[in-house]
């Protein structure tokens, strides 16, 4: 017999996948550490996946 094999996730098509990015403000802390901010797809919320009815909302080719 056969094992069924979940479906593979839905890759977001605004981030590619890379649903967070940490951004450098150019500033240093009082440690010599750069300062960062957390920056998430809008799309996706940060998930990197989306469902395919999302997809299709969007416009999206499903």
């Amino acid at each position: 017999m056969t094992d069924r094999t979940p479906p593979t996730p839905r890759i977001c098509p605004n981030c590619d996948g890379f649903a967070t990015a940490a951004i450098t403000t150019g500033d240093r802390d009082r440690h010599g550490h750069l300062r960062t901010i957390t920056a998430h797809c809008p799309a996706c919320k940060g998930l990197g996946t989306v469902h395919r009815s999302a997809r299709v909302r969007e416009g999206a080719r499903a």
